[in-house]
C-alpha cells in the first residue's frame, strides 16, 4: 500500500526526524526526499515502499489514505537490514532517554556486522560511546569470542559454549527484544514491557556473576565447583 506525501511530512513530524534523518534511514538523498514532499517529482513505487518500511520500523502506523499516527501497541518487529538499523537507533535514543543498562545475552557479533556493515556499526559504536548519559552495557558471548566490536563503551564475558545459541536477547531502556539470524534475513521482536525487563535483568546478573567468565579465563557452571 502507497503512502502519500502528506503521510511522510506527518510521520516524519511525530518522529521529529529531519529529512537528513530519513535520508539516512532510506539511502534516499535528503534532496529527493524534499522534492518527494513538495510533489515536485513523483517517485517509484519502491522507493515510497522503502520510506514506509523505515517508518513503520521507526514505530508509525498509517491509516486509511491520509493518516498517520504512533502505534497503539507495545511490540515492535523488526526485519532485514533497515529494520536492524532501525532496532539499534531505538536502541540508542531509549539508553539516551533512560540511562538504563544495556544487557546483551548470546552476542554474536559477526552476525552483527553482517547485517548492518562495519562502517555502519563503527558510527552507532561512536554515538553509544559519546552519550552524556551514563549507562553500563554487559555483553555475554561464546567461550573463545575474541570480536568484541563494543569494546568503546561495554564490558565482555564468555559463556561456555554448551550453554550458548545464537538467539541473542537484547535488554535496553525498559525494552527487551529478540533477534533471531536467519540464513538470508534477520528478524527482531521488540516488547515494552519494564516489569519483563526488570526481571531479566536480575537472571541476567546471576548469570554474569556466577557462570560467565572474563575472556581468557574457564568459565565455571553453578553447582560444579
Amino acid at each position: 500500500m502507497s503512502i502519500t506525501t502528506a503521510q511522510i511530512r506527518g510521520a516524519r513530524g511525530i518522529l521529529d526526524w529531519s529529512q537528513a534523518d530519513l535520508s539516512e534511514r532510506t539511502g534516499i538523498s535528503a534532496t529527493s526526499i524534499g522534492s518527494i514532499e513538495n510533489g515536485q517529482s513523483t517517485p517509484r513505487a519502491s522507493t515510497l515502499e522503502t520510506i514506509r518500511r523505515a517508518f513503520e520500523n521507526g514505530g508509525i502506523e498509517f491509516i486509511g489514505l491520509d493518516g498517520v499516527r504512533l502505534k497503539q501497541d507495545n511490540i515492535k518487529v523488526f526485519e532485514g537490514q533497515e529494520g536492524i538499523r532501525a532496532f539499534f537507533d531505538d536502541v540508542y535514543e531509549q539508553t539516551k532517554a533512560t540511562g538504563k543498562d544495556i544487557c546483551l545475552f548470546n552476542g554474536v557479533p559477526e552476525k552483527l556486522i553482517e547485517w548492518l556493515g562495519e562502517e555502519w556499526y563503527q558510527k552507532h559504536a561512536k554515538r553509544m560511546g559519546e552519550l552524556e548519559t551514563p549507562f553500563g552495557c554487559k555483553i555475554i558471548v561464546e567461550q573463545g569470542e575474541t570480536h568484541f566490536i563494543a569494546n568503546t563503551f561495554a564490558e565482555y564475558r564468555w559463556f561456555p559454549s554448551e550453554s550458548f545459541n545464537q538467539r541473542t536477547i537484547y535488554c535496553y531502556g525498559n525494552c527487551i527484544a529478540f533477534l533471531n539470524f536467519k540464513k538470508n534475513n534477520v528478524h527482531i521482536v521488540s516488547m515494552d514491557q519494564a516489569d519483563i525487563v526488570d526481571s531479566f535483568r536480575v537472571l541476567f546478573d546471576i548469570a554474569w556473576d556466577n557462570v560467565a567468565a572474563k575472556p581468557g579465563e574457564s568459565s565455571v557452571i553453578m553447582g560444579r565447583g
